[in-house]
């Protein structure tokens, strides 16, 4: 993919950006999004959206894209969400990545997947918006999970989390947006399985920091990068705390899996 960079203009005023696109990309992490957005005066209603945003919007615990539709009118058929799975330093290498985009208008969204399609990027398409944006910030929590916890005797710990962690989003995303989805997709499963075990996931390393017995503050200076996992940590649990009456198993598997692996007999 060549960009004709005669055509490509930068600028870091947000009305000035809004006012001449068609389309709007929105990466800044989740934490950040509502302080960034306060100003945007220019409405973005009629603008087709795509969040890269693989977190929550704290305090409003909505996922990126209720938070477009609720405050700022953005109708859903104009809202696209971009997963992997991938890791952006692989598709800066021209590694064989692979991206899917979801959007209830599915046209909209196979004119992106080309936009972005090339020798090593390979795309697919899906309407299950709400899943697949819960499912990104599962899977950011469970990554931290595996490496934090694990020694150097217990190798096989990770996988136990991962195989339980993927049952519990099943549940999860069954009761916050029931749908007919298969869970073990690659934008579920997939990328669950490369943020968890990948060495170019933030999270795992973020993980693997705080399983060093670095503090929170600490290992986030030092990686100079945002794990979502951590503030997507809170935003689900309260989520979760919604729906308990009629969930209440969400949250014990994977907890449950670590208890009995630790205190089992292995050889």
């Amino acid at each position: 993919m060549k960009f004709d960079t005669k055509r490509i203009s930068f600028s870091s005023n947000i009305n000035d950006v809004v006012k001449e696109s068609d389309t709007l990309i929105f990466v800044t992490p989740s934490p950040y999004l509502k302080a960034h957005l306060k100003k945007l005066k220019t409405k973005i209603k009629d603008k087709f959206i795509i969040t890269a945003i693989k977190g929550i919007v704290p305090d409003d615990n909505v996922i990126v894209s209720e938070y477009f539709t609720k405050e700022y009118g953005v109708p859903p058929e104009n809202i696209a969400v971009l997963a992997g799975p991938c890791h952006a330093e692989e598709v800066a290498l021209e590694r064989l990545s692979y991206l899917t985009i979801a959007c209830p208008d599915k046209d909209k969204a196979r004119i992106f997947a080309r936009r972005l399609g090339s020798s090593f990027i390979k795309t697919s398409v899906s309407d299950d918006v709400a899943g697949i944006e819960y499912s990104s910030v599962l899977k950011n929590v469970y990554a931290m999970l595996p490496v934090s916890v694990a020694s150097e005797i217990w190798r096989q710990l990770p996988a136990v989390l991962i195989s339980n962690a993927i049952q519990e989003m099943n549940r999860f995303l069954n009761t916050v947006h029931p749908l007919n989805r298969n869970v073990d997709e690659s934008v579920y499963l997939g990328d669950l399985l490369v943020t968890g075990y990948s060495n170019f996931s933030r999270n795992r390393t973020f993980g693997t920091m705080i399983g060093k017995g670095y503090s929170v503050k600490s290992a986030q200076i030092e990686m100079e990068m945002i794990a979502e996992g951590y503030y997507g940590t809170k935003c689900i649990k309260e989520i979760n705390k919604h729906h308990h009456h009629q969930y209440a198993d969400t949250g014990r598997s994977v907890q449950h899996s670590v208890r009995t692996y630790l205190t089992n007999d292995r050889d």
